[in-house]
């Protein structure tokens, strides 16, 4: 049994009036509110956390990490160990977003640290929960595995929706990296089902991209477009500038596993736009991969194909991350064999004109 979800990062007096589902102008606006009147260092903590989480999520990284080192100071200040730790989370979360993912693991840790003696256990699951993503992303799965089993187990024990959904779908991308897609289009189902029984329309928006991402890759391209479609919605109307981009970077994917590459170009060309408006360098590099393969089929020189793909491979290193710079690699070594079959035969075999599923995008 799970209760609804709910946003913990709404602290105080804005856990009354704000809620998962809130919009994040609501959020900016009611929290700016609070910070106008705050008396105490606790309340000013809060209220600069919240204004740092809906900054972040709309992509104005700049405001985020004004307010984020506010509260860090603010709690200071109200010698708050539980307050310090959330506003740390806020920024090691946001220096992820931005790509800088050795200093997200520094604020992540060191959040850890404040929350394990501070009574609050839910900034310390959300630490490490935070910690755990980080090692994903860079494709540290031996590593982070168990971490997120743990917490899954701990969510579940506490019947918290919006934690499950979180640690189902991390679970989930690991097991669709690795090849295993029935596990984890379960998993991803699981997630949205208990998403939408929680009230999680975040939630809900990133597993129904899960969700399509598998199907997509076990050839179900129509099923795959109009998931995607209903999470597009989702970020629409909430305004999830991130996922909103992450859930048109996924349709590029889909449209290039269909062989669409025209459709799939102009798609990526679109995530590209918003994800470098908001500042996102991991979605910018994996929205620039998925541009760069399709333009490969759709004329595109394989020297200039690869120049680009040298020129990814230098920013992938940069960040960290490895599941993309495997993928860049897959991508080269394909190429390799497509060169030696047109040396061979004068042309390529007709499975590369159409492009085969094991093309996937990144």
């Amino acid at each position: 049994m799970y209760s609804k979800a709910f946003a913990p990062e709404y602290q105080g007096e804005l856990r009354t009036v704000l809620g998962v589902n809130s919009s994040y102008e609501e959020v900016l606006t009611a929290a700016g509110e609070v910070l106008r009147t705050a008396v105490t260092p606790l309340e000013r903590a809060r209220a600069s956390l919240a204004v740092g989480e809906a900054n972040r999520r709309l992509g104005r990284v700049d405001e985020a990490g004004a307010a984020w080192r506010e509260s860090y100071r603010s709690a200071r200040q109200a010698e708050d160990r539980g307050a310090m730790a959330w506003a740390l989370w806020s920024g090691g979360t946001l220096a992820r977003q931005c790509g800088t993912l050795p200093l997200a693991r520094r604020l992540l840790a060191h959040a850890v640290k404040l929350a394990a003696g501070s009574g609050d256990r839910i900034v310390h699951g959300y630490s490490l929960a935070g910690l755990a993503e980080t090692g994903r992303i860079q494709g540290d799965y031996e590593a982070v595995a168990a971490m997120h089993e743990e917490l899954l187990a701990q969510a579940r024990a506490h019947g918290e929706a919006r934690h499950i959904v979180w640690a189902l779908s991390g679970i989930a991308q690991m097991h669709r990296n690795t090849g295993a897609l029935d596990s984890a289009l379960e998993m991803f189902e699981e997630s949205v089902r208990i998403a939408t029984d929680g009230d999680d329309a975040r939630g809900r928006a990133w597993s129904l991209r899960g969700v399509a991402d598998v199907l997509s890759a076990q050839g179900h391209t129509e099923r795959a477009l109009a998931l995607l479609s209903e999470a597009e919605a989702i970020c629409s109307r909430m305004d999830l500038t991130s996922a909103h981009a992450y859930a048109h970077k996924m349709r590029g994917n889909v449209l290039y596993r269909a062989g669409r590459y025209a459709s799939a170009r102009d798609v990526y060309t679109q995530a590209l736009v918003e994800f470098r408006a908001i500042n996102e360098p991991r979605g910018v590099v994996l929205s620039r991969l998925g541009l760069v393969k399709s333009l490969h089929f759709l004329g595109r020189s394989a020297k200039l194909t690869r120049r680009d793909l040298d020129e990814l491979e230098r920013e992938v290193d940069r960040i960290g991350l490895g599941h993309a710079g495997k993928m860049i690699g897959i991508f080269r070594s394909q190429l390799s064999e497509y060169d030696a079959q047109l040396s061979e035969y004068g042309t390529g075999p007709s499975e590369y004109e159409t492009g085969p599923s094991e093309y996937a995008a990144a």
